[in-house]
């Protein structure tokens, strides 16, 4: 044990680190399964997962949506424990795999899936994500720590410029 932490402290770092792989693990393999079974079904390789209500495509971000709604909802009321809990982590990655895998699509409200902005948002989530899984905790940053922070805090604001870009030049030019 080490002398700035209680055997409470590590306990709960041991358990915020291990929900966290699995929302990150769980995030990349949604992901990777989505895009690849959505290239095949595109190319008529494989059956089309496509859910269609009339002349509507239910989007699978709908899905991430009301997946994060109620893993949300579970996690504030019932506020479980255990393997509830990693079941509840497990859940949430795929939420947001399902939700940020089509990013561009609430960005730019267009019905194409293959957007560069969902594919960036995909990468930006997941890098923030391992940082968590990776990462010392706040109190053991040190200065290089806080240097790759910085480093990361411009990548992320530049990729929210270049994602918001396009939003300005079409209501500046109307």
């Amino acid at each position: 044990m080490t002398p700035e932490h209680t055997t409470h402290e590590l306990r709960v770092l041991s358990t915020t680190n291990r929900l966290a792989r699995s929302v990150w693990a769980t995030f990349i393999l949604t992901f990777i399964v989505v895009r690849t079974s959505s290239f095949l079904g595109g190319r008529d390789w494989i059956p089309d997962f496509k859910i269609q209500v009339g002349s509507t495509h239910v989007h699978h971000l709908n899905f991430g949506i009301m997946l994060l709604a109620a893993i949300g909802g579970y996690l504030l009321f019932v506020r479980p424990t255990g393997r509830q809990l990693e079941h509840a982590a497990v859940l949430y990655g795929v939420g947001l795999a399902l939700t940020f895998d089509e990013f561009g699509m609430w960005l730019h409200l267009e019905d194409v899936y293959w957007q560069r902005a969902s594919f960036d948002a995909v990468g930006v989530i997941a890098g923030l994500l391992g940082l968590v899984v990776a990462g010392p905790t706040l109190r053991r940053l040190r200065r290089r720590h806080w240097a790759t922070a910085v480093g990361l805090a411009l990548a992320v604001a530049l990729f929210s410029v270049l994602v918001l870009k396009p939003l300005w030049s079409s209501r500046w030019s109307h």
